[in-house]
């Protein structure tokens, strides 16, 4: 077996001309036929932003380069090119990397303007105007389970909630919502699901297409079956990272499988692996006849749960600097050169010398091919576990039969991952190949990636290069002073729990009309562990010595209480354990220093003078070991000795979900 390896390794790498043999590659032969039929439909390529707050810091690029990052993911024929854009429909809670504003924070409350998922709807459409579009709650604002975390106790005050969502998205942005999720990743309701049905063919909705559950395939597959009345309403069956395998009542159903999140995975050269084998194998092994990327682009701090775990990275909009990662360039392999409504091809799709193929059909004559020779130490996705497989070098022949066999030439596009050596190439223009006779041989070498097709649209763009990178300014301000913001939330500040808005303070003598203020003032139904205080973060997560100063104001009577904080350690899910240097003040007149959000590490505490409903100046030092606080210019306490952590963000926040408005802020 090892001689037989250093043979293989020997041999021809990459595509030999056609007819020319190279010595002991493993060969196979492969009929693409339509003659018997077509397999499923192919429902396209996608992405999700949001689950949560992944796209946080796109909104704040200058142009052009945010335009180019838009292009890069949407514009067809040109980057990623994809097929089907997936939200969240924001409810204030804590999604993974923050939360996402709700339209709706409070029952009497509709605003179809907040957060970022509106406008980059937009930027997909306008770039692709037949690009799908999926919206799913991960949180809901607290008033919809009436004092329960639980959206099922009143089915239709939820679908009301959701409904309201796709009727905005269409009276303010000429949005046309195609499907809509139940809640993701947790239980869902069949009364709910009925509901839900019901409620949006009242509203002139039926064109709008329920996928269930967005979790696993069972039980929503088991209970399809049982339950004739909710087949009738569910149009997908969406489960989430899928290991390409499917179950057997799944396709019992006869409902379309999609893989409606997948991939989550480092976007390097691995995650570039991970995602060209599922993109195939989802299909080969699982018939799912769509496959969605969590997410679409890292567009959130690196430090933060999952970082860099996009399609490409956009994380430094002080800067302008960004990155094309190597999946990008994957999808294009598939989407540059089919379309959703085009149909697979009914062969097994599985290369004898291990790796896939997947083939497609507009049916008018037009043929796409995507093969993929991944290993399997360099295709491991961040789940499920990745049973052992192995790949080697092989010549793979293809008959072209039925419709396909007058096809003359096909165009070839390569990518090639190098990991170890460093020198990829990715979706690169080789020679078209000549179809003889109907058939042509391919030599496949690991770890690439083929695409073959009739047609000749397939684009890499040569553009100029982003910005070089560079850290967060190190001496940042913000007044907050900006009458019609173009987004809802100030310039790279984070949430992690609560929601932090521009706010116009009408009875403000001056000073402080223009404000940002904390919202969210009950618990939200949670998806993660949100925390128990609001916090949004800012800044550098290397940073050790700094001085952060804010005006602050609490809105809360008697028992609210605000603080800024340096070196905080944590976000995203892990939020309820965040550390850091914690300088809070009460409505009660005292004051604290904790180590900690949660306020249970106390290292220092005495009284303020500061009281609600007045601004007040509050100053935090932090050098080396030390640490010590201002209240409105002269010292309030010092020399508090700080152990840990040694680096972390700049953050503000409230002691519970409180209404409070911050102004003036300033790191350095």
């Amino acid at each position: 077996a090892l001689l037989w390896g250093w043979l293989l390794l020997g041999c021809s790498w990459g595509p030999g001309p056609p007819g020319v043999r190279a010595a002991a590659l493993s060969t196979a032969t492969y009929v693409l036929d339509d003659a018997g039929g077509l397999g499923r439909q192919f429902d396209g390529i996608g992405a999700v932003s949001g689950g949560g707050a992944t796209s946080r810091l796109l909104v704040n690029y200058q142009e052009p380069y945010r335009s180019q990052i838009l292009d890069y993911l949407f514009k067809p024929n040109f980057g990623a090119s994809l097929h089907i854009l997936k939200v969240e429909i924001g409810g204030d809670g804590q999604s993974t990397d923050g939360t996402e504003p709700s339209h709706m924070h409070y029952e009497n409350d509709e605003n179809y303007f907040r957060g970022y998922e509106w406008w980059l709807m937009k930027e997909a459409k306008k770039r692709n105007p037949k690009i799908k579009l999926i919206g799913l709650p991960w949180t809901f604002p607290a008033w919809i389970g009436k004092g329960e975390n639980w959206p099922y106790d009143y089915p239709d005050v939820t679908a009301y909630y959701v409904i309201s969502w796709i009727l905005g998205a269409k009276q303010y942005h000429d949005l046309d919502i195609d499907y809509i999720g139940i809640w993701n990743e947790r239980a869902f309701s069949s009364k709910y699901i009925k509901l839900l049905r019901y409620t949006l063919d009242k509203h002139d909705l039926q064109q709008v297409r329920i996928i269930a559950s967005d979790r696993l395939w069972e039980p929503i597959s088991f209970v399809l079956l049982l339950d004739s009345e909710l087949h009738g309403v569910v149009d997908v069956i969406g489960a989430h990272y899928p290991g390409t395998k499917t179950v057997p009542n799944a396709l019992l159903t006869k409902k379309k499988l999609w893989s409606s999140e997948d991939y989550s995975t480092f976007n390097d050269e691995v995650g570039a692996g991970c995602w060209a084998r599922i993109l195939n194998q989802n299909y080969v092994n699982g018939n799912m006849t769509s496959t969605i990327a969590w997410n679409l682009v890292a567009s959130y701090y690196e430090q933060l749960p999952f970082g860099r775990c996009g399609l490409m990275t956009a994380q430094e909009p002080w800067s302008g600097h960004y990155k094309v990662e190597a999946p990008i360039w994957i999808t294009a392999h598939t989407t540059q050169f089919t379309q959703p409504g085009w149909s697979y091809l009914q062969v097994d799709g599985h290369l004898e010398g291990g790796g896939s193929f997947v083939a497609l059909t507009d049916g008018l004559g037009n043929l796409t091919i995507i093969i993929e020779t991944m290993t399997h130490n360099h295709s491991q996705c961040i789940r499920p576990p990745l049973p052992h497989f192995i790949v080697t070098p092989q010549r793979a022949t293809f008959y072209l039969k039925g419709s396909f066999y007058m096809v003359e030439t096909l165009q070839v596009w390569h990518s090639r991952l190098g990991f170890e050596s460093g020198n990829s190439s990715l979706f690169e223009q080789l020679h078209p190949i000549k179809v003889w006779k109907g058939s042509f041989s391919l030599d496949l070498n690991v770890d690439e990636v083929y695409t073959l097709t009739t047609l000749k649209t397939g684009q890499k763009c040569g553009c100029p290069k982003p910005p070089p990178p560079q850290p967060f300014p190190s001496n940042y301000k913000d007044d907050f002073n900006i009458r019609n913001p173009p987004f809802s939330e100030a310039p790279n500040f984070a949430d992690q729990t609560g929601v932090f808005e521009y706010f116009v303070n009408a009875s403000d003598p001056g000073d402080h009309v223009f404000t940002l203020r904390q919202v969210v003032v009950q618990r939200p139904i949670t998806w993660a562990s949100d925390a128990d205080q609001t916090i949004s973060l800012i800044g550098n997560f290397e940073w050790v010595n700094m001085t952060v100063t804010c005006d602050i104001y609490i809105e809360k009577q008697r028992d609210g209480g605000v603080f800024v904080a340096g070196r905080v350690d944590n976000g995203g899910i892990y939020v309820r354990r965040t550390k850091g240097v914690f300088f809070w003040v009460f409505a009660d007149g005292t004051y604290r220093v904790t180590g900690d959000l949660a306020g249970e590490e106390i290292l220092m505490k005495g009284l303020s003078g500061v009281r609600d409903n007045a601004w007040h100046t509050l100053t935090l030092s932090i050098q080396g070991t030390s640490a010590s606080g201002l209240l409105n210019g002269y010292p309030l306490w010092e020399n508090v000795t700080i152990s840990k952590p040694s680096n972390g963000w700049a953050a503000i926040g409230t002691r519970s979900f409180e209404f409070a408005q911050f102004d003036n802020f300033h790191v350095e």
